[in-house]
């Protein structure tokens, strides 16, 4: 069955215990703590949102997210540079790259590539943007699971974190089972974290909630994208649809976020929707 809440009558101490447990075992759960009240998660934003406008101006597109707001980006792919190429820019810019998504082809056969460039780029993260349809059995999410734990030992020993972003078919059952579950069940936490696409999992019929619930500290990345809900699931604006922003953030610390990324698939104007979720997680508090 998918993850319920928690049971009432769980203590709180019983949770905290938990997510100390989690924090000693996973170094990226703990996230840092504002002081005087100061926001403490950069909102980033994902490059995938605006590859259309990079393509043609990779520089300006970059200037105008700093001129936004933005103060980090996650990567998807690097747009025919080279890593010393995109490096350039992003500083110049301003921004910072602590997150790059990347195939699990790549983590399969050249690992130690992607984490070379990684540290070139200053990356934290690496992350496996999606599992192959082929591989979509649940002996292909077992052999994931552990093709992650191995790469996210290695990733780990080289000072990189290593994680997997979902999408909504991570919740399609097999055989009565929750491929996501699957996943976080047999990822090693020590190696592997999770990046919450949050539009993805309400899709899918998740509640990211209850998945904080259950599993404290496995989230310290997370893209943000709105949904209009059931049936159509249109993909809007963060602000402009019906996920609990407000409920979500409240449960940071819990889930162990650190890096937020705004993301839209598929934007008709992406400076504008950008602006548009950057200005409403301003107003948010985020």
């Amino acid at each position: 069955m998918p993850p319920g809440p928690r049971a009432r009558g769980e203590s709180a101490t019983r949770r905290e215990l938990l997510a100390s447990l989690v924090a000693v075992a996973a170094p990226w759960a703990a996230r840092p703590c504002a002081a005087g009240g100061e926001r403490s998660t950069p909102i980033g934003v994902q490059l995938y949102t605006v590859r259309s406008l990079l393509e043609r101006d990779f520089e300006g597109t970059l200037a105008a997210l700093a001129t936004i707001g933005y103060r980090e980006v996650e990567l998807a792919g690097y747009h025919g540079r080279t890593p010393a190429d995109v490096r350039a820019p992003l500083g110049r810019a301003g921004l910072l790259a602590p997150s790059q998504h990347v195939s699990i082809e790549a983590i399969r056969d050249g690992l130690s590539r992607v984490l070379d460039e990684a540290h070139l780029l200053g990356s934290k993260f690496i992350v496996v943007a999606w599992i192959p349809e082929a591989q979509r059995s649940l002996d292909g999410y077992r052999a994931a699971a552990d093709l992650f734990n191995h790469a996210g030992e290695r990733a780990r020993a080289a000072g990189i974190g290593f994680a997997y972003h979902n999408h909504a078919f991570e919740f399609d059952r097999l055989d009565g089972r929750v491929p996501y579950d699957v996943l976080l069940e047999r990822c090693e936490p020590r190696y592997v974290a999770f990046e919450m696409d949050l539009y993805w999992i309400v899709k899918g019929g998740g509640d990211p909630l209850a998945y904080f619930d259950r599993w404290p500290g496995r989230f310290p990345l997370v893209h943000l994208k709105d949904s209009t809900g059931p049936p159509a699931h249109r993909m809007v604006d963060v602000g402009a649809g019906r996920i609990p922003w407000k409920a979500i953030f409240a449960r940071r610390d819990q889930a162990g976020i650190r890096h937020v990324f705004v993301e839209h698939d598929t934007p008709p104007d992406p400076l504008a929707s950008i602006r548009r979720s950057y200005d409403y997680l301003r107003r948010l508090g985020v």
